[in-house]
C-alpha cells in the first residue's frame, strides 16, 4: 500500500502543476504508446531528471506563447525564425517521461499498478512557500492538497537534522552536526537550556557525557528539561521539520504524522512532525528519515537537493513523541484513508497559488 502511494503522489504532484495549464492551450493529448519497461535493478535518477527537463520545456514554451500573445513576441528583421511551439507535443513528452519514471519505481518495488492511478488526479494549491537565503528570495515551493482533505504535500530537497540525538552537539564541535546549527551563546535554539539560557551538558549517567542536551519541539513533557530522553532522537526516529509559521497556518503541530517519498529511488518512510525549523526554509528531515529514504544521512554534508515529496496530516497526532511502531501504524492508516479511495480521481483543476507571508515570522 505504501509503495503504491509513492506512484499516486508522484502523479498528483507532477500533473497538478502542468496538465491544467497545458490544457488551456491545447486539447487533451492522445494515449502515449510504446511505454518503456525499465530494468528493475537500475537507478531511477535518469528518469527523474528526464521528467524534470520535460516539465521545464513545457513551462518555457507556455511562457513563450503567452509573451507572443501579449505582443512581446515580435522579431527583428533578418532574425532567425523561431521554431514552432506545440504544447500538445510537449505534454505528450512529459507524460511519456513521467510514465517511464513511474515504471522504474514500480519495477524496483516488484509491483504493478493500473494505468488509471497515473491520470486524472490533480491537487489544489494552498500557498507558495517563499524560501530565502540571507534575506534574499531563493525560490517558491508550492504547497498542495486534494479537494476535501486537510492533508498537504510538497516537493523539495531535504537537509539533515540531528537535533534530539544525544550526540548531536558537543562543546568542541565534534558532534553529529555543526554546533553553529544549534545557535550561538545567548541564542541557543537546538539545545536544552536552564533559566539563565545556559545549555545543559550531559553527566556521567547520560548517554553521551560531555555532549550538550539537544532539544526538539516535540518532547515528552513528563521528563526533566535536562533529560536527553525527553526529546525525539533524530538518529532513531524518522521525523520531519516544518517552519513554525507555515505549520500553524495549515493546522499542523508537532506530533502529527507524515509520509515522505524519495522520487529518485522509490523509497518511502512513515514519519512524525518532530521539530520546528527556520521560518524561511522548508525540506528537512531527521538522520533516521534520511536513512530510510536512501539519502546520505550525514547532518554536516548529507541530504538531497530535490525530489523528496512530503505528505503531512494536520491534526493527526496527540502532541507527544511516539515509538516507531506507533508512527508506522498510525501513518499507514492515514495513508490508506487518504490515498486508497476513489476520491483521488475526483480532484479539480488547481487555482493560482496565494503568496504566503507567514514564513517570514519567527517560530
Amino acid at each position: 500500500m505504501q509503495r503504491i502511494a509513492v506512484i499516486l503522489l508522484s502523479g498528483v504532484f507532477f500533473f497538478s502543476s502542468t496538465v491544467a495549464r497545458a490544457q488551456q492551450a491545447s486539447s487533451a493529448p492522445s494515449q502515449v504508446e510504446n511505454q518503456v519497461a525499465p530494468n528493475a535493478a537500475q537507478d531511477c535518477s535518469g528518469y527523474f531528471d528526464a521528467a524534470r527537463d520535460a516539465r521545464q520545456v513545457l513551462e518555457r514554451d507556455r511562457r513563450t506563447l503567452e509573451m507572443q500573445a501579449g505582443g512581446g513576441g515580435a522579431t527583428e528583421m533578418n532574425a532567425p525564425v523561431p521554431q514552432p511551439i506545440d504544447l500538445q507535443q510537449d505534454l505528450r513528452i512529459l507524460e511519456q517521461r513521467q510514465m517511464e519514471l513511474n515504471g522504474c519505481t514500480l519495477a524496483q518495488n516488484g509491483m504493478s499498478v493500473g494505468q488509471d492511478l497515473l491520470s486524472g488526479c490533480m491537487g489544489q494549491p494552498l500557498l507558495n512557500f517563499q524560501m530565502s537565503h540571507d534575506g534574499e528570495l531563493e525560490r517558491e515551493i508550492p504547497i498542495w492538497h486534494l479537494q476535501g482533505s486537510t492533508a498537504f504535500f510538497y516537493e523539495a530537497g531535504m537537509t539533515i537534522d540531528a537535533d534530539g540525538a544525544p550526540n548531536a552537539y558537543h562543546p568542541d564541535n565534534t558532534g553529529l552536526d555543526d554546533l553553529a546549527n544549534a545557535g550561538s551563546p545567548g541564542n541557543w535554539q537546538g539545545l536544552a537550556k536552564d533559566a539563565d539560557g545556559e545549555p545543559f551538558v550531559q553527566g556521567p549517567n547520560d548517554p553521551f557525557p560531555g555532549y550538550y542536551v539537544s532539544a526538539t519541539a516535540l518532547a515528552d513533557r513528563t521528563r526533566p528539561v535536562n533529560d536527553p530522553a525527553r526529546y525525539v532522537d533524530a538518529s532513531k526516529i524518522p521525523f520531519i521539520v516544518l517552519p513554525g509559521g507555515m505549520a500553524r497556518q495549515l493546522g499542523a503541530r508537532p506530533g502529527d504524522f507524515a509520509v515522505v517519498f524519495n522520487q529518485r529511488s522509490g523509497k518511502s518512510s512513515f514519519a512524525i512532525f518532530g521539530d520546528v525549523g527556520p521560518p524561511d526554509r522548508i525540506g528537512e528531515g531527521s538522520v533516521a528519515l534520511a536513512e530510510n529514504l536512501g539519502i546520505r544521512s550525514d547532518a554536516r554534508n548529507g541530504g538531497a537537493r530535490r525530489g523528496i515529496l512530503f505528505l503531512v496530516f494536520p491534526g493527526s497526532g496527540n502532541g507527544r513523541p511516539r515509538p516507531i511502531e506507533e508512527i508506522n501504524a498510525e501513518s499507514e492508516k492515514l495513508l490508506q484513508s487518504w490515498g486508497a479511495t476513489p476520491q483521488l480521481t475526483a480532484c479539480t483543476s488547481p487555482e493560482p497559488a496565494r503568496p504566503f507571508a507567514g514564513n517570514r515570522n519567527t517560530n
